[in-house]
């Protein structure tokens, strides 16, 4: 299974932006909060792996 690193760009409402780290990218996810562990901002980095996102430092 493969590992994807993200940044949190924007939120907006019940959305957030995300934008790969791990790879040279400007494209932009939109994913819904839903999915995305509480406590997320602006400027927060995930760890998506096994469809779920987790929080990294």
């Amino acid at each position: 299974m493969e590992t994807w690193y993200y940044e949190v760009v924007s939120i907006d409402g019940d959305y957030a932006n995300l934008r790969r780290t791990d790879v040279a990218s400007e494209d932009l996810k939109l994913v819904a909060r839903a999915l995305l562990p509480d406590g997320i901002a602006e400027g927060s980095r995930l760890k998506y792996e096994m469809m779920q996102y987790t929080l990294t430092d």
